[in-house]
């Protein structure tokens, strides 16, 4: 006799079968039931379940026992689960208790196996297809799709008479429609893999092969006080992107901005990556470089997203770097009141720097970044094979602002960059993602400690750390591409030490160890290494036009040595001039 369903369990779905009292029936299940006597079992690759799904005649079960037997797990077909915890047949209970009925127990059969030890898991055709198992399935688990053409299909299932769907209708006609409805749901599997007519031995060898060698995305959640989400670190995150975003988006729908250079390089990775899962998308080209954070390419964005008719549901994607980004977040923060947003940055500079935090703006010809809003994302996704097609300099640029973050408040990753920067600058991918994880967590930290930088003293301020010298010289230049905002941003780091040391809170040791630094990479150091010459005069009036400025004074991050930085209102504007004059800047 089957017991009931445990007291534990969440309240219960409407059922779509009754009594004839109309009493809902809910499936009796024996959850203390599912499995009893499996041995202990040996963790796979990154120490989770294993779980396959597809349509029938796939392969699950058999690809499934032998991959459970090379990594030495237990195999566990759902459906004799689901039979051995409701003590009838899946025939029996669809045609008693309902699909909804069915699918709500199935997940809780699955829920119960996936809390266990480890084990390879063969689901039915429909059980991924509830966004409850799916959940599940994406906590604790693996999950593989067996992806099969129609033909391999039907040469596989033209026997199984046991199937009461290939009963009703032609093999054909029902295997086609459960394609076009299942295929865009299981491309959300973390792996995919393509089973053709390759025998059943062949086909697991290529899943086993894809389990070993995937690696799931490194994640640095961002938590604050109106928002969460996270950042996702990994190989190939913008060709799995509808993978990644398909759980979040509040209608599968989406804006992509972007601008010309990278949606030639980057653009039908994406496309492919949403088209998969059945996102519909449009796209809006903007032109590359600093020249589009203006008030007219932001007024033809917001033009172009109202033109589309986009709904509050519908999500902006910036794909680019951090002039996408930044534009691209504005239109969103602004458009609708507010649409939801995604960051996926394709430069390091981007990735580590304005991607997180939800900082958007656009430019003026009073200064960087004075139009703008705090607008947070709901995903962040950071792809590292995107940096092999960066030149060396992008790479220097955003390898600034890693260092950045570990000169202002944390020493060990300083450390970590002294040791590990010339693997990041080489392309060195497992270096890279490691770099990007840290300097996103410490930059995540600082974020929640102080979202929309209102603290007086320190907080988010203190991510300014060498960006009033940098975006001095920027503007200087006209935004024009000669300087790379990261590359001002390198340049302002030694300069904010060399002003904390002759202000004297601040070691010469420290300014020493800095620039060594900064030399030994190749990284710009000096005013001069611009190839520019500047009067410090004139720099001196484009730090007072910043948005940091208070009643009229110099503000600065400076520091007290490395990882000790502090946020300074009045810095004396003689000091600022003789560092300048001491870097080479003409009076």
């Amino acid at each position: 006799m089957s017991r009931p369903i445990s007291s534990d369990t969440p309240p219960m779905a409407r059922p779509t079968s009754t009594h004839n009292d109309a009493t809902p029936l809910f499936i009796p299940l024996d959850l203390d039931a599912l499995g009893q006597g499996r041995h202990a079992a040996t963790a796979p690759p990154q120490g989770r379940s294993i779980v396959l799904v597809g349509l029938m005649g796939a392969g699950k079960t058999t690809i499934g026992r032998m991959l459970a037997t090379q990594l030495n797990l237990e195999f566990v077909d759902s459906d004799e689960e689901i039979e051995r915890a409701a003590g009838c047949s899946i025939a029996d209970l669809f045609q008693k208790y309902g699909e909804a009925e069915f699918r709500r127990g199935e997940h809780m059969v699955l829920r119960r196996l996936l809390s266990g030890p480890p084990i390879v898991l063969a689901t039915g055709g429909g059980a991924f297809m509830d966004p409850r198992t799916r959940a599940c399935v994406r906590e604790n688990a693996t999950s593989v799709w067996l992806r099969c053409t129609l033909p391999v299909l039907l040469n596989r299932v033209q026997d199984r008479t046991h199937r009461p769907l290939l009963n009703v209708e032609s093999p054909a006609t029902v295997l086609s429609d459960l394609m076009r409805a299942r295929h865009p749901v299981y491309a959300e599997a973390d792996i995919i893999v393509d089973c053709g007519d390759d025998n059943v031995e062949h086909s697991a060898e290529k899943v086993l092969g894809a389990i070993n060698t995937a690696r799931r995305p490194l994640l640095v959640p961002v938590e604050l006080e109106r928002a969460r989400y996270d950042v996702q670190i990994g190989a190939d995150m913008i060709r799995r992107a509808g993978a990644r975003l398909a759980p979040l988006l509040p209608q599968k729908r989406v804006m992509i901005v972007t601008d010309a250079n990278v949606a030639a390089l980057h653009l039908p990775a994406l496309l492919a990556g949403l088209e998969e899962t059945g996102i519909r998308h449009e796209t809006i080209t903007v032109p590359p470089g600093e020249g589009s954070k203006t008030l007219a390419e932001y007024g033809r964005v917001t033009n172009d997203l109202l033109a589309a008719g986009v709904e509050r549901g519908t999500t902006v994607v910036a794909l680019g770097g951090g002039v996408v980004g930044d534009l691209a977040g504005f239109a969103a923060a602004t458009t609708l009141r507010g649409l939801p947003f995604v960051q996926i940055p394709t430069t390091l500079l981007s990735q580590v720097d304005s991607s997180v935090g939800g900082k958007t703006g656009i430019n003026t010809p009073f200064g960087k970044n004075l139009l703008g809003a705090f607008h947070q994302p709901i995903s962040v996704l950071i792809d590292t094979t995107a940096l092999t097609t960066l030149p060396a300099r992008e790479i220097r640029a955003g390898y600034a602002e890693i260092l950045k973050s570990g000169l202002l408040g944390d020493a060990d990753l300083f450390e970590w960059c002294d040791r590990h920067g010339q693997a990041v600058l080489e392309g060195d991918s497992a270096m890279q993602a490691e770099a990007i994880r840290r300097a996103c967590a410490f930059k995540a930290a600082v974020v929640a400690d102080d979202e929309r930088e209102e603290r007086k003293a320190n907080g988010r301020a203190l991510l300014n750390l060498g960006h009033t010298f940098g975006h001095a010289l920027e503007a200087e230049l006209g935004y024009d591409g000669r300087l790379l905002h990261g590359e001002g941003v390198s340049i302002g780091l030694r300069l904010a030490f060399m002003l904390s040391v002759r202000l004297g809170y601040c070691p010469q040791a420290d300014l020493d160890r800095v620039t060594a630094h900064l030399e030994r990479l190749g990284m710009p150091a000096r005013i001069s290494d611009t190839g520019e010459e500047f009067s410090a005069a004139t720099l001196i009036r484009h730090m007072q036009r910043d948005k940091k400025m208070r009643d009229g004074r110099l503000s600065f991050v400076l520091v007290r040595g490395i990882g000790e930085a502090f946020t300074c209102r009045d810095v004396p504007d003689d000091a600022v001039a003789a560092v300048l004059r001491a870097d080479g800047c003409r009076p």
